[in-house]
């Protein structure tokens, strides 16, 4: 018996599936399944996020958002953390933030989990900076280290402790190190 090809998902049908936990995302026709954080993830990530909202949220300039599906260039993406600047956050005709998010982050943020394939986020972040995105991390708490990747650049390496990381726009005048990063991993 022959079997009749199926077609390829499309993003619009990819955004119609019920979600899954952790996410799904949708890139080059395929559908994946983010790993469950652990904890030096889940500690880096929630950590983060609350200390870039501490410094966004008072001045109005932007918001950090985890877990946030992006839908950019034909792809749907959740990476860890994602940094908005205000004019980039969606609205509803509520005028409170919208559910769908379709534009490129001002920063994309991904910490990289046990067994996660190094290669896979990378794409992810790339894939980013190709729709818009200024800057990339990718954090890597096994190695201590730290790549930023911006449009068109050789990534940067970051593993001194005093090396600061790299900010876009909406962070310019805020500061943190690979030291202080990782050290909230101490508990």
């Amino acid at each position: 018996m022959v079997q009749a090809p199926t077609k390829p998902l499309t993003l619009a049908a990819f955004l119609e599936l019920p979600e899954t936990k952790p996410a799904s995302e949708f890139a080059d026709g395929k559908v994946t399944q983010k790993p469950m954080p652990k904890g030096k993830h889940s500690r880096l990530q929630t950590k983060l996020s609350n200390v870039l909202n501490d410094f966004l949220e008072p001045q109005k300039t932007g918001l950090a958002f985890t877990e946030l599906r992006c839908s950019v260039g034909g792809a749907a993406i959740v990476p860890d953390i994602v940094v908005l600047s205000s004019s980039q956050i969606p609205r509803d005709e509520d005028g409170d933030i919208a559910d769908i998010v379709a534009i490129a982050p001002s920063l994309t943020i991904e910490i990289l989990s046990p067994q996660q394939s190094q290669t896979r986020v990378i794409k992810k972040v790339s894939h980013c900076l190709t729709y818009g995105t200024q800057l990339g991390w990718l954090i890597d708490p096994s190695e201590r280290t730290v790549l930023v990747f911006r449009p068109d650049q050789a990534v940067e390496i970051l593993e001194a402790p005093t090396a600061r990381l790299a900010m876009p726009d909406v962070l310019d005048a805020f500061e943190l190190t690979v030291e202080t990063l990782f050290g909230w991993l101490q508990v």
